[in-house]
């Protein structure tokens, strides 16, 4: 069976994304690690990345030191449905004093990863392969009506 993860809305729908094992093994390898143990956030949109909604990996899943994920398979204008990891150290961005630790789904095209820092290239993780058409409704929605509860888990 592939590895990958899945993005399940509370009340629905919900997408799957194999793990890019190959291009991104070393990323791929310590996200699924980090899950081993579903996780539910709040998933919100993304305000200069364009077609994006973001999750905070909570502490629970905070298993593995962020900075020693390798750069592999990155870019900076992601296809629609790639999902991308993201850190940001402490006080890195003026006026943000905690960490990120994201896990960005992009759901349509014309994204980019632009920010208040500049280009932001980013690790691209995987892929969604399943229901990105009705998952991309509902993370359109985002935009509108706010963050949305969302439960984070692999494949296993």
């Amino acid at each position: 069976m592939t590895r990958g993860l899945y993005f399940d809305f509370e009340d629905g729908p919900s997408a799957f994304a194999p793990l890019k094992e190959t291009d991104a093994p070393v990323s791929s390898r310590m996200i699924w690690e980090a899950l081993a143990t579903p996780v539910t956030v709040l998933a919100t949109h993304a305000m200069f990345a364009g077609p994006e909604i973001m999750l905070d990996l909570p502490e629970e899943a905070r298993t593995f030191v962020p900075t020693d994920v390798p750069l592999e398979n990155q870019q900076v204008i992601p296809s629609a449905g790639d999902v991308i990891w993201y850190y940001q150290a402490p006080n890195q961005m003026a006026g943000l004093t905690s960490e990120v630790w994201e896990i960005g789904l992009f759901y349509g095209s014309g994204g980019r990863i632009f920010g208040p820092l500049g280009w932001t290239p980013c690790n691209i993780i995987a892929s969604v392969t399943e229901g990105l058409a009705p998952f991309a409704e509902a993370c359109a929605g985002i935009r509108l009506s706010g963050a949305r509860k969302l439960t984070l888990r692999r494949s296993d």
